[in-house]
């Protein structure tokens, strides 16, 4: 599975991803770092990835729809640091496989895994 990590997010993320096996790239090592948000998607898009964010304009389903995509993850943090990002990427992993969540928008919070799944 081809994963896009956010310039958000701390390179402990697309670490912890690579040990899990899976194939992470962060926007930072593709030397993207500041691009606008449209650009980036579009990039996103043809490399069809999977992103890994905190960048809540990305979650949005009315600009970028569930099942448009190879999928979103926004992790939402309730304290600013490495850690609560790499804690709430490791409660993800520890209880999904990312591939099961290809083309849905997943919102992560310290309370809970919400799921949006394209409308059928």
């Amino acid at each position: 599975m081809h994963i896009k990590v956010d310039e958000d997010l701390p390179k402990a993320a697309t670490s912890l991803l690579r040990e899990r096996g899976y194939e992470a790239v962060s926007v930072v090592e593709q030397k993207m770092g500041g691009t606008k948000d449209p650009a980036l998607w579009q990039t996103i898009q043809d490399e069809q990835r999977f992103l890994v964010t905190a960048d809540k304009g990305f979650a949005d389903v009315r600009l970028h729809p569930p099942g448009t995509h190879a999928g979103v993850m926004l992790l939402r943090p309730d304290q600013d640091g490495i850690r609560p990002v790499v804690e709430l990427l490791e409660q993800v992993l520890a209880g999904y496989d990312l591939r099961a969540l290809v083309g849905a928008i997943t919102v992560v919070t310290p309370r809970g895994i919400r799921i949006r799944w394209a409308k059928s």
